[in-house]
């Protein structure tokens, strides 16, 4: 594989996607973790919002990128349903991006609840508050039913059965750098069914 400057440099994409992460770590001003989550839903719709992504996982076949959300969500439902999903990363301040498309497993017991736990009391108290993508009344009813959330759970509020995370464990990675001229780099991981992954250099 040609490489540019060692951007593409390495073996493994989850090692590329970690190292460009930390890069982005340093120069975006809001967010380097936020990625544009796509689904479908019942009708075939496509769907897409931002969330964060909260860990890179592993190397090789055995790698995944995990998120956290209510399972109730609108994202939540779509991906139940499907199994798959789909994301971009886009880092301006590097002009780089990340697109991954695969096949989704929810995230529960132990690492959930330590991810949840480290969150800011007022989030995890949110978390039981917020019927995700539900019609709301007002701000009013969502502010009094944190509240009420807050003096049921105290300060140290389990994780809700509703709440957890996603891992997406990719067939295709796509590695973009922003190239003079538009000539840009682009590289694409995918996945064969013994696990290796295959590159291939794309035309910009």
């Amino acid at each position: 594989m040609v490489d540019r400057d060692g951007l593409f440099a390495g073996d493994d994409p989850f090692d590329i996607a970690r190292r460009w992460l930390s890069e982005a770590e340093r120069t975006e001003p809001n967010d380097p973790n936020a990625i544009a989550l796509a689904t479908v839903d019942e009708d075939g719709l496509p769907d897409a919002r931002m969330v964060l992504l909260k860990e890179i996982e592993g190397q090789g076949a055995g790698g995944g990128f995990v998120f956290y959300t209510n399972y109730d969500s609108a994202k939540g439902r779509q991906i139940a349903a499907t199994g798959k999903a789909a994301f971009v990363m886009h880092w301006k301040s590097l002009r780089r991006q990340i697109r991954v498309r695969g096949d989704v497993t929810r995230v529960e017991g132990p690492q959930a609840d330590a991810y949840y736990n480290s969150r800011a009391l007022q989030s995890r108290i949110g978390a039981w508050a917020s019927q995700q993508s539900r019609p709301l009344e007002s701000r009013a009813a969502l502010l009094a039913e944190a509240a009420r959330q807050g003096l049921r759970h105290g300060t140290n509020p389990p994780r809700p059965p509703f709440w957890g995370g996603f891992r997406i464990t990719p067939r295709q990675i796509e590695f973009w750098a922003d190239g003079a001229f538009r000539l840009h780099d682009r590289f694409r991981w995918d996945k064969e069914a013994s696990g290796a992954w295959i590159v291939q250099r794309l035309s910009p």
